[in-house]
């Protein structure tokens, strides 16, 4: 397995304008989901950029970025964007898919969802789920819910289905944290070569389009889903955890 991590980024955020820039305890948002990556040590990291000022800002703190067509419908067409531009050979077999508004992911929640490709052998495309935080989450449609089929005391399983619909009967509400991995021939098979598809659309959810093209997903479960910043008071918490956490 040889892993590449890449963080799509741009900045037509309509909730929170220019969000890659926005300073936290003095770097970018953008470069803090940089150095989590990094410090992860799973694989090479590079910034899928659809704006000139985030490659600006990642290669001023040292990283990598790829200027990418602004235009472009989604995260994933930008992460195969960037792929075409710096693995044309796909020598990455693995990819790694962050987010750039989660400026504080765990390192150990990257290491979980590339280890899935080490525990689950043929594996096309593993993501990442999270116990539920309250009650509340089970009839939240902002709250994607995943249904795992899982084992007692096991971290790994397979994915059924992702909704937003309210979930009932007794059992845990796994949470899903949008964080993805594919093989490159699941990304392009999934978001190259296929439209979106009909459960796709009803739910606003495009990892339904892998499952409906038969590809499996799996998911590891982590403790917490990691801070997301889509609005002011996300940004706000945010700066609030870099003034304690140093």
């Amino acid at each position: 397995m040889n892993p590449i991590v890449v963080i799509p980024a741009r900045m037509a955020a309509t909730r929170l304008p220019d969000k890659p820039l926005a300073d936290i305890g003095g770097l970018p948002m953008i470069v803090r989901a940089l150095r989590q990556a990094e410090a992860a040590a799973v694989g090479p990291v590079v910034v899928a950029a659809g704006d000139q000022a985030i490659v600006e800002a990642v290669e001023a703190a040292g990283g990598r970025a790829v200027l990418t067509d602004p235009d472009l419908p989604s995260g994933s067409d930008r992460v195969l964007a960037a792929l075409d531009a710096v693995d044309p050979e796909w020598s990455h077999d693995v990819v790694i898919n962050l987010q750039g508004d989660m400026p504080f992911v765990p390192v150990e929640t990257i290491r979980a969802l590339a280890g899935l490709f080490r525990d689950q052998p043929g594996l096309q495309m593993g993501t990442l789920v999270a116990p539920e935080m309250s009650p509340a989450d089970r009839t939240n449609p902002d709250v994607v819910k995943a249904v795992v089929s899982l084992a007692r005391e096991a971290v790994q399983g397979r994915c059924l289905y992702f909704t937003r619909s309210t979930l009932y009967g007794e059992g845990p509400i796994w949470r899903h944290i949008g964080l993805y991995g594919y093989t490159r021939d699941a990304l392009a098979q999934a978001y190259e070569a296929a439209p979106p598809t009909a459960l796709e659309k009803r739910e606003k959810l495009e990892q339904l389009r892998a499952l409906e093209l038969g590809i499996e997903i799996w998911a590891a479960v982590v403790e917490a889903p990691p801070l997301s910043v889509d609005n002011p008071a996300d940004l706000e918490a945010a700066r609030a955890w870099a003034r304690t956490h140093p």
